[in-house]
């Protein structure tokens, strides 16, 4: 069933207009506020949920950014607006790779502000026209969401700015953080208008949008949702300072898959939700992937690309090839290096004309030949900080044009008026070298346009009076720390900062072979035509899909408030144990077998003192106490440790070392499960982890009789794991030829016996019992993490097997909810106890009433 709102607003299309899916009645208003619509009276007025069916086969992607792809123009009159496509919108320009079989419908704000009066009529025409859906946001409301929080905090940091003092970015505040949280929840009550959540795809851009996913997620726990970051993603270092840090990591963390233009900042996300949130990743046959409450949530790494179409469209315009000749004439014999940049303080204008300065000083044989044509376009955000690059911006030019200039050469030519797109791309097509010297940049696709418009056309080719035959040159000098380096191999990359190595970048640009520059073009051509926006936005979807593809199988259900909501999703078969269900059971059953981990799972992990209380010792009592029950503690610890602790339960067998010693109670004999030769393989793996100890500060070595493990809990996140993975390389190389396992676990790197595993004593338990003639008709396994796994696939293989009773009831739980071979779960250690405590109850019961049989038989 579709929802309530979703019918409204398709409601709203009637006749040629676009089709939405099925069409009814026609309403009078559009919602226009966040929360309320008026004049509704369809019956169907359910929300929806995870569950409801689709009604619409198509598939629709929901594209939803801070700005529409639309431009607005008021009537010259001054009623009404008209309204055409921004064709300069990557939103706009991404529908090429979703297919024409994808119906897309927008989600934005207007750049231009909408009087009250006529919102209700835009947004009317905006949804039957062009299939967007606007937001309206009050102008104060816009001003904190955007110039505050986005433009003053978090744009800054994210491209490495601290605020250190108030002047250096702005300093963490309250009020902007609303509004920013304000603005998301007004965009997704524009989303639920209308999505149909089983079926439609919703992607979300960019750094305006992060905490969207969690009110999206919150409202459909099955929605499909992407997310795509353009700018940056900074290091821990600087993201950790952001008091908001953890409640938009996991904002992002309820999308489905999330995008990055390179590693590097795919890298230090992966690395803060490591650092902040504990969670770590897997690279499964080439997809990263978090496991994030039985969600996977997938890491997307594609760079953007450019509109081949739009440029082609531009070059082959008359104007376009007209200007080029105007330029051509200009710069007549001159080499033309290019910049364009907005103006802004992450864009390193002022570092490029300093190297400008530093090529015509220790090259004075480039003066009167070579010209840096600075465009600098209008900047995005507003302050002092734009202020006084324009400031330093104008100030050097002067300089330079001053020292180096002729009356008929001006080394530095800034224009910082708006030009017409064309005349961008005729720029372009007439210079030999382009510059990028950002500071810190998302991705910028400057560079790829002028690639494509140095491969020009046959027009522009007799404009420029070349043979078009002959293969086409051009060059980059590219900052290393923007996003498209990466994949421009053929570019001069280089550190902005160093302005010494910027100047000499770009005399081997203007210097380098012509058949360097042929080669380098083509290099970069095929490159950048391949991987254009369609084929970017292609890609995401195709990743989206396969992400999302269990999505209709999956149980899912929310917890948590306000931002650190989540979504567990978990397999149909994996469910929470039911204590009065477990019990029940026990209470029917006469051969009863259990079996219990400890350290995670009776004894929480991050408790200090590990030492099992009162409360534990008397529920494993009762437990022992019962004549029906074989009740074994199956731990990694040494056997020392665990007979001093469990002394007081006699009854209680006890496996340590995962398994190798074996005691089936108190005043019985170790036994070892696995025959060892010696252990003489000790002498060769000590000294390797003595050596990574000394090296990983807050790691440490656990010596037992049957294994040595060590231990990296307190290191560094990051370090520790990178260690341990060299240290299991390191022991598995040297150790290759002894009788041993070498295995990582949770913060471990282990090395024992060969065939010493948790499942021994499962398998010993079960024969022990059938050799007394008493089949299990009831299994309790509990455990937490890896190593019990073992016990889990052996409990679950002997349910076919003689090793039970045909009716055995088999309890395998796992402690949270995670990938598992239990059928069970319950959330922590509290629940454990909580289940035991039930089942010693039903013991104590069961023995009280026995004792009271037995003395009403005597009497």
């Amino acid at each position: 069933m579709a929802s309530r709102s979703y019918s409204n607003l398709l409601d709203l299309t009637s006749g040629d207009s676009p089709a939405f899916g099925p069409v009814g009645k026609r309403l009078i208003r559009v919602m226009t506020v966040a929360g309320i619509i008026s004049d509704l009276d369809d019956e169907n007025n359910n929300s929806v949920n995870s569950d409801s069916s689709s009604s619409v086969s198509q598939d629709r992607m929901i594209i939803v950014g801070n700005q529409l792809p639309i431009r607005a123009h008021r009537r010259s009159e001054g009623e009404g607006w008209d309204f055409s496509w921004d064709e300069d919108s990557l939103l706009l320009q991404l529908k090429d790779g979703l297919g024409e079989d994808v119906e897309v419908i927008y989600i934005g704000c207007l750049k231009e502000e909408v009087d009250p009066c006529e919102q209700d009529d835009v947004a009317q025409t905006l949804l039957e026209v062009f299939k967007c859906v606007p937001a309206f946001l009050p102008r104060d409301l816009f001003d904190r969401f955007y110039h505050g929080f986005c433009k003053q905090q978090l744009w800054p940091l994210f491209h490495y700015m601290l605020p250190l003092s108030p002047d250096l970015g702005g300093r963490f505040d309250r009020s902007f953080w609303q509004a920013y949280v304000s603005v998301n929840k007004i965009f997704a009550d524009k989303v639920m208008e209308v999505i149909n959540p089983d079926d439609d795809f919703v992607w979300v851009h960019d750094y305006h949008l992060m905490v969207l996913p969690t009110f999206l997620r919150k409202r459909f726990n099955r929605v499909k949702l992407g997310f795509f970051l353009h700018s940056p993603f900074p290091s821990s270092e600087i993201y950790r300072t952001l008091p908001v840090r953890d409640d938009l990591l996991r904002a992002l963390l309820n999308s489905d898959l999330i995008g990055f233009h390179t590693f590097d900042y795919a890298r230090h996300f992966l690395s803060c939700c490591s650092r902040m949130l504990g969670l770590s990743y897997q690279s499964k046959r080439g997809y990263i992937g978090l496991e994030y409450y039985g969600r996977t949530v997938s890491i997307k790494i594609l760079p953007v690309g450019i509109h081949m179409g739009q440029l082609q469209s531009v070059l082959d315009l008359p104007e376009t090839e007209a200007r080029v000749g105007e330029l051509k004439q200009q710069f007549k014999d001159r080499t033309v290096l290019l910049g364009v940049d907005d103006m802004d303080i992450f864009k390193g204008i002022s570092l490029k004309l300093l190297a400008m300065e530093q090529l015509l000083f220790q090259h004075p044989e480039w003066s009167r030949k070579v010209v840096l044509v600075q465009i600098a376009n209008p900047a995005r955000g507003r302050g002092k900080d734009v202020q006084e690059v324009q400031a330093e911006t104008y100030s050097t030019m002067k300089r330079i044009n001053e020292r180096f200039g002729k009356p008929d050469y001006q080394p530095v030519v800034l224009i910082d008026t708006p030009l017409q797109f064309y005349e961008r791309i005729a720029y372009y097509v007439i210079s030999e070298c382009c510059l990028v010297t950002a500071v810190r940049d998302g991705m910028n696709l400057i560079p790829y346009e002028y690639i494509v418009c140095r491969q020009g056309n046959d027009r522009l080719d007799r404009q420029l009076e070349v043979n078009s035959s002959l293969p086409k040159k051009s060059m980059l000098v590219v900052s290393e720390f923007i996003g498209c380096s990466p994949s421009l191999s053929g570019a001069i990359r280089v550190n902005p900062w160093n302005i010494d190595a910027v100047a000499e970048a770009m005399n081997s640009a203007i210097m380098m072979q012509e058949s360097e520059k042929q080669f380098r073009h083509e290099k970069h051509y095929r490159y950048v035509s391949s991987h254009d926006v369609g084929y970017w936005a292609h890609s995401f979807l195709q990743d989206l899909e396969r992400t999302c593809r269990d999505h209709i199988r999956r149980r899912c259900w929310g917890i948590g408030f306000g931002l650190g909501f989540r979504v567990i999703a978990l397999d149909p078969n994996f469910r929470k144990l039911s204590v009065e269900h477990i019990v029940s059971a026990y209470k029917r059953t006469k051969n009863r077998a259990i079996l219990l981990d400890y350290d995670g799972t009776m004894m929480p992990q991050t408790s200090i003192s590990k030492t099992p209380n009162s409360e534990a010792i008397s529920i494993l009592n009762s437990l022992c106490r019962d004549p029906k029950n074989v009740v074994f503690l199956v731990s990694a610890r040494d056997k020392q440790t665990l007979s001093e602790w469990f002394s007081p339960c006699d009854k209680l067998g006890i496996a340590a070392e995962h398994g190798y010693f074996l005691r089936v109670k108190y005043d019985a004999e170790w036994e070892t499960c696995v025959s060892v030769a010696d252990f003489d393989w000790k002498q060769v793996a000590e000294p390797v982890m003595k050596l990574y100890t000394g090296t990983t500060d807050g790691s440490s070595i656990e010596a037992k009789e049957s294994a040595l493990v060590w231990h990296y809990r307190y290191a560094d996140p990051d370090f520790g794991a990178c260690q341990a993975k060299e240290l299991l390389d390191h022991l598995e190389s040297v150790l290759a030829n002894e009788p041993v396992s070498v295995k990582s676990g949770q913060h471990i790197v282990e090395v024992k016996p060969q065939g010493v595993t948790k499942g021994l004593v499962a398998e010993r338990l079960l024969s022990l019992m059938k050799q007394k003639g008493k089949l299990p008709d009831f299994v309790l396994c509990a455990g937490d993490d890896r190593s019990d796994e073992d016990m889990f696939e052996v409990i679950t293989s002997a349910m076919a097997g003689p090793s039970l009773s045909p009716i055995a009831e088999v309890f395998a739980c796992t402690v949270g909810q995670k990938p598992s071979k239990a059928k069970y779960y319950l959330d922590d250690t509290s629940e454990i106890i909580r289940m035991l405590q039930g089942l010693a109850t039903a013991s104590e019961l069961a023995a009280r009433n026995s004792s009271s049989q037995l003395s009403f038989e005597s009497l």
